[in-house]
């Protein structure tokens, strides 16, 4: 891919199904040389995902310098909270009618395939801070929410199990699950991110140069929202979405604050911005992409003819063309987005690394072994699916958005 990344920017795919064709090529669907089993290697598979998703959320915040009270943050948090909610709903329904699942698993399948993915949809997403196209904003905000946001249905679901504590008609789910784990998790992070940029711009202008070792701080500060919110019981990718997002608030108010003046003709020795943008995103951009061909890898080696039955096609059928197009569209009732803009971020619901984090976390967390194998053979099948549809389409799809549509 070193070798080739310039011939394959130039077609209309994407490298993550480049890694998923090759993977599929050496599994039971190809030549039969590996086989993995995602059963077997849960936690091995949960541990990786999970990591591939901090940094991805990490990032995504690292890109947006919107101020909160912008009007562009309506959409993805219309997109996260009420879309998302439908979908798991519309989910929870289509898994206990046509699949057959008791509904405490429907509500679990609903949640691990209702976020969109923060990992396999660079693609859609901001390019860089300033990158100001609103579909783009949208669906990068949308990935950064509502990854931490589903985690309350997933541990509703385990608890309709039997597998979790929800308390009397629920009451511990909305106490601890929803209202605590959310708002804790967005206050942790926040609270790292503002702290940490300040030292940061302090130092930096003070020293007036670059403080190095910025994947150490990458690292730090991603360990020390996650590690906080985890330790508080709260959801720790909220609280890495959040740190980032306050980091790069706090680092692009400070930069603005102390830059040259109209009549002034020099510049700062460092440019903080230009530099924290430059280095934090490449940094994090090189783990993610590491982490992305990975997974792909394994995902593409556990994917078996014995996945797929008729009603699990017509599912698939119905969460792309039916379900995630229903959910968005009510998701923004009464909000002034265009026609195409709607259709292209109903297109773009990309499943992937989150939905693979959610099922082996739900796997580790003791269903059922044949409840589970059915559940992850489904997951799996949506992700490589989504792998291929998206990536053949995003393209030329926003190329042509781009084209007739974009606006900054």
């Amino acid at each position: 891919m070193a070798l080739f990344s310039a011939s394959v920017e130039r077609l209309p795919l994407t490298e993550t199904l480049i890694y998923l064709g090759a993977a599929v090529l050496l599994g039971p669907y190809g030549f039969g040389l590996i086989f993995f089993d995602p059963q077997a290697h849960a936690v091995l598979l949960e541990r990786l995902a999970e990591l591939a998703v901090i940094v991805s959320l990490f990032t995504a915040g690292l890109k947006l310098r919107t101020p909160l009270r912008d009007d562009r943050w309506r959409i993805p948090l219309r997109l996260a909270f009420g879309s998302m909610t439908l979908t798991v709903g519309m989910v929870a329904l289509v898994g206990v009618f046509l699949l057959g699942l008791p509904l405490g698993a429907a509500v679990l399948l609903g949640a691990i395939l209702a976020p969109t993915d923060p990992v396999l949809a660079s693609g859609v997403q901001l390019e860089d801070p300033s990158d100001r196209d609103r579909l783009r904003f949208s669906l990068t905000g949308e990935a950064g929410l509502n990854d931490g946001t589903a985690f309350p249905f997933v541990m509703l679901g385990l608890g309709l199990l039997g597998l979790h504590e929800i308390g009397d008609w629920g009451w511990r789910w909305w106490a601890v699950d929803v209202v605590w784990r959310i708002i804790g998790g967005l206050t942790i992070g926040a609270a790292c991110g503002a702290t940490v940029g300040r030292i940061m711009v302090h130092l930096r202008q003070k020293h007036q140069e670059g403080l190095g070792r910025d994947e150490f701080l990458t690292i730090g500060l991603i360990a020390l929202s996650y590690g906080g919110a985890m330790a508080a019981h709260t959801y720790g990718f909220l609280a890495v979405f959040a740190a980032g997002l306050l980091l790069r608030r706090i680092e692009h108010r400070k930069s603005c604050d102390t830059a040259p003046g109209p009549k002034e003709t020099t510049t700062p020795p460092q440019n903080i911005k230009t530099h924290m943008t430059q280095a934090l995103l490449r940094f994090n951009e090189r783990i993610e992409r590491i982490l992305e061909v990975v997974l792909v890898l394994l995902i593409g080696l556990a994917l078996s003819p014995g996945y797929l039955r008729v009603e699990e096609i017509g599912f698939i059928v119905l969460l792309f063309l039916v379900v995630r197009p229903i959910a968005v569209m009510t998701g923004l009732l009464g909000n002034r987005t265009g026609a195409v803009e709607r259709g292209m971020i109903s297109w773009f619901g990309i499943r992937g690394i989150g939905s693979v984090y959610y099922l082996m976390y739900a796997v580790n967390h003791g269903l059922d072994p044949d409840l589970a194998w059915q559940l992850i053979s489904l997951v799996l099948t949506v992700v490589a699916v989504s792998i291929v549809v998206h990536g053949i389409t995003v393209t030329p799809l926003m190329t042509w958005y781009q084209r007739h549509h974009g606006s900054s």
